[in-house]
């Protein structure tokens, strides 16, 4: 059973019911409700449970309330620890290592912790700075840890970019060329999806290698998406092959789907996949480039 509990005459039942209705700071509202309801003679294990507080937490802030009244409920900012050791650069390094990151390392890779911290060593004269610095100095300048959007690297990025450009004059050429049909630009990509066994862990006597027998196999599928990025509509399916066979026929239940025709016209963005360029692809009442 918990137990009952003793609160100073600060406030009345009805003051703390007050505090508790009235306070918008969510942490001071959850205190002021748990002294609320122990003035209304609730066990101290009942109130913490109502709110959402452990016995012994309860009983603290109980216990600062009886010793300090008021000023114990305050939801007082917490003082930071401070990680960031004694500073290694100066004002004038901080600055050439802030620009130095917008390029690559000396290995053309990305930077690190510990790639940061060799070019802070080189730079004040070290033989050594601990990785750790390096990771400081990156969160110092409001870099954070994110996992790369990979790109092909045959990637022709100048190609990519004048692609951006000439697309919307291509759109408005296509519309003038077709001054009563509704003009849609969709895009196009491919995934496959599919099953593999997988060995997961399972428990064993310590000192002994659990043995499963498998049979290595597998089953592909490939998703064939369609996307509108105005509207973000999506048209989807699900195919066992990829090749130009099953490509016309996906552009075919998609040109159904959409309504395509001459009243409608799909501008469709692919990559240069062989079996997208392929003169055997057909496009019904559809426009490509």
């Amino acid at each position: 059973m918990g137990r009952k509990a003793h609160l100073e005459n600060y406030l009345s039942s009805e003051q703390l019911k007050e505090r508790y209705r009235q306070t918008k700071n969510k942490v001071e509202s959850r205190r002021w409700h748990l002294l609320w309801l122990v003035s209304e003679k609730w066990k101290i294990k009942e109130a913490a449970a109502a709110v959402g507080y452990n016995y012994d937490y309860a009983k603290e802030v109980i216990k600062a309330y009886n010793e300090q009244g008021e000023e114990a409920i305050k939801n007082k900012p917490r003082l930071r620890k401070k990680t960031f050791g004694k500073a290694l650069l100066n004002e004038a390094q901080l600055e050439e290592l802030r620009e130095r990151l917008k390029q690559p390392p000396p290995d053309q890779g990305i930077w690190t912790g510990p790639k940061v911290a060799h070019w802070i060593a080189q730079k004040i004269g070290r033989e050594k700075v601990w990785p750790q610095r390096g990771w400081d100095y990156l969160k110092k300048f409001r870099y954070s840890l994110k996992v790369p959007r990979p790109r092909h690297q045959r990637a022709e990025t100048e190609q990519q970019e004048q692609f951006k450009k000439r697309l919307p004059e291509q759109l408005k050429q296509l519309q003038q060329k077709n001054p009563t049909a509704k003009i849609e630009l969709w895009s196009f990509d491919e995934h496959r999806i599919g099953l593999k066994p997988i060995l997961r862990r399972v428990w064993t006597p310590r000192g002994e290698r659990p043995i499963a027998t498998v049979n290595h196999r597998y089953e592909w599928l490939y998703l064939y998406s369609f996307v509108h990025p105005q509207t973000g509509q999506t048209e989807w399916f699900i195919v066992p092959k990829v090749n130009v066979e099953w490509f016309n026929l996906v552009l075919q239940s998609f040109a159904t789907a959409v309504g395509a025709g001459q009243d409608k016209i799909i501008l469709l963005v692919l990559d240069r996949a062989g079996w997208h360029m392929s003169e055997k692809v057909k496009l019904p009442y559809m426009s490509n480039f």
